[in-house]
């Protein structure tokens, strides 16, 4: 009997021990089905060009970003809109810039397209915010940096899902604080806190934006680190975006660095794309332009020796803005290491566009800044790294900031995955940064939107979720002869396979017709072939038409 009992009580024992097996087994799938919501970090650097990053090519110091690619995927033909809100419209929206509202930007809106749809000049009421979207879905939301999408109180990040701003509204100001006293900075550069307007006067004596913009993101992120909710934080940096200025610590890292020259800088880092495998090795980059193209600014050879000291000076300060920068994104990074939080952070590195060639105005002549050698890159003065270092910046692709070429639309992007541990091979497909919008709601398992979002039509979002590109799991974004096209203040580019026609507005950078490019063999648009391929310019037209109708383009007059 005894013996009876004892084989019942292992039995039980037994059956208790698989019911508890069970129960575990049941509170696994569980826990794998409540798996928590990946925090995200989107970092985009303004006017920052494809070669800049030593990960790309360039000779710049950027151990942090660099490092990253290390744990993450580099995307090679990224594009973003020619110039900076309609980009930021792109990100924010997830829809055609002509939708969100910033058809052209509004400071070079004509008084023609003022005021039509699609043209309002600020994020319109049809665009729905990521932010919201996220926000709405349990996500912390913060942004710290550049808006430029728009400058009332119902068009501030505050009203367009972000739980915590600090927002610089308009597309520039000067990256220190302190300015020459002739220099008027009221209604040119703009600051709000939460909505709420903060005074250049308010802002502390050391400010300087990228260790500032900085400052703030950490604080929000830390303000709400024990509310078991995720985050989405948008680290929205105004470097290297002109004025080129940095601390003087930065920028004297690179004496005499650029003494050689233009030619010789751009020469080394396509080289080295080369070596890394951004560029295939029989790649043929863009050729400099002529200087009869951009007479003011001659090549390297023609240039006086006082000319060259200051060109060569004007690039130490900017490789200082960009070290600077990344020293920034490594306090982003160590930040959430040290809480606990990077391993499961979807991590995104971009620009906004391609690199800055044009001199806009001319500032620093008639505003008290001083134009002297020894003054560049300090709070007194305002330059720009013009055309010529546009080119090495933009390298290997041709032209820059606010036209049709590649250089302008094409830029850096790093991404790293949740709970990634080493590099995955360099992705060489078209992406946009329309597809951020999907692709991070598919990582915070939210459906995209479509049609009406809390009872108002919304734009629908157009891009596509890069997820199981970058899990390995499909082998490109999109189908081989994708469309795609743009247009921005007369610029206009289509694509499909492997051919782009593109339009240059300005007649100087380009023939004053459609071109016609073989990208597949000819991504640095060297040869125009137009000429010889009349029916491939016709097909793309009708793809161009086509993209015009869809989002309301209308023509762009001076």
């Amino acid at each position: 009997m005894q013996k009876l009992k004892l084989v019942s009580s292992i039995s039980i024992a037994l059956f208790t021990f698989y019911l508890a097996g069970c129960n575990d087994d049941h509170d696994s799938n569980q826990a794998i089905s409540q798996k928590p919501k990946p925090n995200v970090l989107f970092i985009m650097a303004d006017d920052l060009g494809y070669s800049d990053l030593g990960a790309f090519g360039g000779e710049i110091h950027t151990p942090n970003l660099d490092a990253l690619t290390q744990e993450g995927r580099i995307l090679t033909d990224y594009h973003t809109a020619p110039t900076c809100s309609p980009t930021r419209s792109q990100l924010i929206s997830g829809t055609d810039h002509h939708q969100a509202g910033i058809g052209a930007m509004a400071e070079l809106t004509p008084a023609h397209l003022k005021g039509q749809p699609g043209y309002e000049g600020y994020l319109n009421n049809r665009s729905l915010s990521i932010a919201e979207v996220l926000r709405d879905n349990g996500y912390r939301t913060y942004i710290s940096g550049k808006w430029h999408l728009g400058l009332t109180p119902e068009t501030n990040a505050h009203a367009k899902g972000f739980d915590h701003s600090f927002t610089l509204l308009q597309g520039l100001d000067l990256h220190f604080k302190q300015n020459p006293s002739q220099y008027n900075r009221a209604g040119l550069a703009t600051y709000t806190e939460d909505g709420q307007k903060i005074a250049v006067s308010d802002l502390p004596d050391d400010f300087f934006s990228t260790d500032y913009y900085t400052d703030k993101l950490i604080q929000y992120l830390d303000s709400g680190k024990r509310s078991g909710k995720p985050f989405f934080a948008y680290a929205a940096y105004t470097a290297p975006h002109w004025p080129i200025q940095a601390p003087q610590k930065y920028s004297d890292r690179y004496k005499g660095q650029y003494d050689v020259g233009y030619e010789q800088i751009r020469n080394a880092r396509i080289a080295k794309q080369k070596q890394l495998g951004i560029l295939p090795t029989n790649f043929q980059a863009a050729d400099p332009l002529a200087t009869a193209q951009i007479p003011k600014y001659p090549k390297w050879n023609e240039l006086s020796s006082e000319q060259k000291a200051l060109e060569a000076r004007k690039m130490e300060v900017y490789a200082g803005m960009v070290e600077n920068l990344d020293d920034n994104i490594g306090r982003l990074i160590q930040y959430l290491k040290a809480n606990g939080q990077y391993e499961n952070t979807l991590i995104f590195f971009v620009s906004d566009n391609g690199a800055e060639g044009f001199v806009r105005g001319t500032y620093g002549t008639e505003t008290g800044f001083d134009t002297s050698l020894a003054a560049v890159g300090t709070a007194n003065s305002y330059h720009y790294i013009g055309p010529r270092w546009a080119e090495v910046s933009a390298a290997p692709f041709h032209l820059w900031k606010d036209t049709a070429g590649e250089g302008a639309t094409t830029a850096p992007a790093i991404v790293k995955l949740p709970n990634q541990k080493k590099a995955e091979n360099i992705y060489h497909g078209f992406a946009s940064v329309l597809d951020v919008f999907p692709t991070v709601l598919e990582y915070a398992n939210v459906s995209v939107p479509k049609d009406q979002y809390k009872g108002r039509q919304i734009n629908n979002p157009s891009g596509i979720s890069w997820k199981s590109t970058l899990e390995n799991k499909t082998a490109s974004i999109r189908p081989a002869e994708f469309a795609f096209a743009d247009e921005l203040h007369g610029n206009k580019y289509a694509k499909q396979g492997d051919w782009k026609i593109a339009y240059q507005a300005n007649g100087n950078l380009g023939t004053g017709k459609w071109e016609l490019y073989n990208l597949k063999d000819d991504r640095g648009e060297r040869n125009n072939l137009a000429d010889s391929h009349p029916e491939q310019v016709s097909k793309l037209v009708e793809v161009y038409n086509k993209y015009t109708q869809q989002n309301g383009v209308l023509e762009f007059k001076q």
